[in-house]
């Protein structure tokens, strides 16, 4: 049977498609890295199928459930999608997912090595079914390394790549409050991808991708805090002293506090002029860049002690005019209402029938002739089991026989 490229249709016609239109994506991951990764592929156009183990994606049920199976966290890394159920431990059901690897673009997995094979969706045995996949897996480690085996959360690859230590310096380490190395290695997942993809462009092969979680954040703190270190021998230790000072963080000011990042010799003399100190000013420690570094913790404690002298407000205003860097310490429930992101549609609404009114951040990135767009709601376990088979030419009885004795199952038949 011939099948043939589903051009999917936005749903309405002031709806874009999107750069990745046209692409399909069998997307097998769980949890947060691979959810958010290809939440974005969606975002950009392609046609991501979430391809769900019988028990569904264990992240549907972290968050607020006001409906079984859409918790808050899931909603936020898996809306344009849609999803089907497949146990692929059935051989019928393997063999069923073998057709849609032929009409895919992009299978993206975040199982260790080991288990994709035991699995049989290997990069070695889908090729066979599709020479040109695009095939990407993401994990904990590279899988030639000593580590090649060790599971992987965000905590883990956090403490591992130095993340936490950093957080923690001058006390114990600590996590960074947001799981950053998963949605770190997810925007890696997508750039490789899309690398992968012009690759293909212009060769016609596809190809195997690796993207691992702790190299890549290893890389990622190592831009700038490899420093002295980025020398063999070492002229001094890692670690970026600006970024490690004590004083780093945000400043108090009369009713609140306020991020300032003055940067250039200018920026500097204005901080000291509209603060009324000019010893600060003429301070030989403080008049250079070089000198600044030597002692950044007395400077970002005298910059601490005279910014609690007015208002956030006040200090704003001053700041900008003097077109030196800062912004007020928001909450994240002060984003919801914050103008700038008001003012440029950042925040969306979808209305569904359960649960009720939904808000989804909006897609960061602009495209001036093929922006994305929020097409798809997040979808129910199982939601477009039978769509997507009848879209891979699966056969009418073959899709009953795989409900029947559970290779797939679809939303809303027993």
């Amino acid at each position: 049977m011939t099948v043939e490229r589903i051009q999917e249709e936005p749903e309405s016609k002031d709806v874009p498609l999107g750069p990745l239109s046209g692409l399909r994506v069998l997307d097998l991951t769980t949890i947060l890295l691979g959810p958010f990764a290809t939440q974005i592929l969606g975002d950009m156009g392609a046609d991501v199928i979430k391809i769900e183990a019988p028990g569904g994606d264990p992240i549907r049920h972290v968050g607020p459930p006001p409906a079984d199976g859409m918790g808050a966290v899931f909603l936020g890394a898996n809306r344009n999608k849609r999803s089907i159920v497949m146990d692929l431990k059935q051989t019928d059901t393997k063999e069923v997912f073998y057709r849609l690897v032929e009409v895919a673009d992009i299978v993206v997995h975040n199982m260790r090595s080991q288990a994709a094979q035991r699995l049989g969706i290997d990069y070695q045995t889908l090729r066979g079914y599709k020479a040109d996949i695009v095939y990407c897996g993401t994990y904990g480690f590279r899988q030639n390394g000593p580590y090649r085996n060790k599971p992987a959360f965000d905590d883990m690859i956090q403490a591992a790549s130095g993340l936490a230590d950093l957080q923690g310096q001058g006390g114990s380490p600590r996590y960074v409050t947001s799981a950053i190395a998963d949605k770190i290695t997810a925007t890696t997942v997508v750039y490789a991808i899309s690398m992968a993809l012009i690759h293909r462009l212009r060769t016609g092969r596809g190809q195997f991708v690796e993207v691992p979680m702790f190299e890549t954040l290893a890389a990622f703190n190592m831009v700038e805090h490899l420093y002295g270190a980025a020398y063999d021998p070492p002229r001094g230790a890692a670690g970026y002293p600006r970024a490690l000072s004590r004083d780093r963080r945000p400043y108090q000011t009369l009713d609140g506090y306020i991020g300032v990042v003055p940067y250039t010799d200018e920026q500097w003399q204005s901080v000291f002029r509209i603060a009324g100190r000019a010893d600060l000013a003429s301070d030989p420690r403080y008049t250079s860049l070089t000198e600044r570094l030597a002692n950044i913790d007395a400077l970002y404690a005298d910059l601490a002690e005279l910014l609690k002298d007015r208002t956030t407000v006040d200090w704003l205003d001053a700041l900008d005019n003097a077109n030196v860097p800062s912004m007020a310490v928001l909450s994240l429930g002060d984003l919801v209402n914050d103008p700038h992101l008001q003012a440029v549609d950042f925040w969306h609404t979808r209305t569904d029938p359960e649960l009720g009114t939904l808000r989804f951040a909006g897609i960061p990135t602009q495209f001036s002739d093929s922006p994305g767009a929020i097409r798809k709601m997040v979808p129910r376990l199982g939601e477009h089991t039978i769509e997507v088979l009848r879209e891979g030419g699966i056969e009418e009885d073959r899709i009953t026989a795989l409900l029947a004795h559970g290779g797939v199952h679809q939303a809303g038949i027993d």
